[in-house]
């Protein structure tokens, strides 16, 4: 049988010989970095395709989160999730705010809306809630608690690329949406990530945020950083743009031979898609029963490495086990028992659009033939 080795995740990468032509236009005019042309065009065309009415592209993904609290000025403490990958715990840190993190749903792995009034102090400005490999948050039940304490809600929504709710995109719930455009997510370009508002005014301070807070050329309105992407990048997002949809469909599919397979294994379990959800299949989780599996979550995952297939225990551990968190008060991990459940159990098998079928056969072999 063959042995190559299996990735989680692999880039989707555009044709180099279109990538060269856009890089000759670069090169030509000289227009790296700066809001360049293709920069705009970019813009524009991720707002047409996410269904959004205002987006600002950043240099990676990490970055929007940190401008998003800038620009609503939130300080204090802020309700999230330690379900997460670290990026959206240390955005708060990095601003100087208290995370006050709240169990999940293990329905979802979403924050849970039903723990989040308990955990609000005269201190919480904020709610910080995670998409979570892509399966929306409980967008209505947060917006209700938002809107009855005043709080503003900022969304990290890097698994949730094209991700929309009875026909309407996920990105337009909260104040503000992040987006990852990192390697390994369903649409990169290469480092990247984006930030989408809901208003002009808002979309021209974040503009200001991004570019050292410059109004023009002699004005500095805010204590802004640098972090614009360049055109290299942009016209490498605009050429994946074009297959995105594609790459998709190739994971849908991917996730349906997951399923119909795994189904039928005592002690594994995974998330169907949700009604009225377009999904992007960003990740295929799957969770441990070691009583009924007969094999830990670790033993499965390093069985799965020595056959050369590589899953990812994500998200292990908790954010809130980390050493910067875990001496705050909401790291007690009798206050996250379903978090620690879901990350103790955990195994992302590979999924990107490159998968064969021979892959998928021997991703599944693994864990069937214990």
């Amino acid at each position: 049988m063959n042995n190559k080795l299996i990735t989680v995740t692999s880039p989707l990468l555009p044709n180099l010989d279109d990538f060269h032509a856009l890089l000759q236009e670069i090169w030509a005019s000289k227009w790296i970095t700066n809001n360049g042309s293709f920069h705009q065009q970019l813009e524009h065309e991720l707002a047409t395709y996410l269904k959004v009415p205002y987006l600002s592209l950043f240099t990676n993904g990490t970055l929007p989160l940190i401008t998003a609290l800038q620009a609503l000025r939130i300080t204090g403490e802020v309700i999230t999730t330690p379900y997460s990958f670290v990026a959206t715990t240390h955005s708060l840190w990095w601003n100087g705010i208290k995370p006050v993190f709240v169990d999940i749903d293990l329905a979802t792995g979403n924050i849970d809306p039903n723990k989040i009034e308990a955990a609000i102090t005269p201190n919480t400005t904020a709610i910080m809630p995670v998409h979570v490999y892509g399966k929306p948050c409980d967008t209505e039940a947060i917006q209700a608690i938002a809107d009855k304490y005043g709080l503003k809600v900022i969304y990290d929504a890097a698994h949730a690329f094209g991700v929309k709710v009875n026909g309407e995109s996920i990105l337009n719930a909260g104040d503000l949406s992040t987006l990852s455009f990192h390697a390994t997510k369903v649409y990169n370009t290469i480092e990247g990530g984006a930030l989408v508002m809901h208003d002009e005014k808002m979309k021209k301070r974040i503009d200001y945020l991004k570019n050292f807070g410059f109004a023009d050329e002699v004005t500095v309105v805010a204590p802004g950083i640098n972090s614009k992407m360049d055109e290299m990048r942009a016209a490498y997002g605009l050429l994946n743009l074009k297959q995105v949809d594609t790459a998709i469909e190739a994971r849908h599919q991917t996730a349906i031979k997951y399923r119909e397979t795994l189904r039928e294994v005592d002690g594994i379990t995974f998330f169907d898609d949700m009604s009225g959800v377009c999904h992007n299949y960003s990740y295929f989780p799957i969770f441990i029963d070691e009583n009924k599996y007969g094999m830990t979550r670790d033993e499965l995952y390093f069985k799965m490495k020595e056959q050369n297939v590589l899953g990812r225990r994500y998200f292990y551990p908790l954010i809130s086990t980390f050493s910067t968190y875990r001496g705050l008060e909401s790291s007690n991990p009798r206050n996250l028992s379903n978090a620690h459940k879901m990350a103790d159990s955990v195994i992302c098998l590979p999924m990107h659009h490159t998968l064969s079928e021979e892959d998928i056969d021997r991703v599944l072999e693994c864990i069937i033939n214990k």
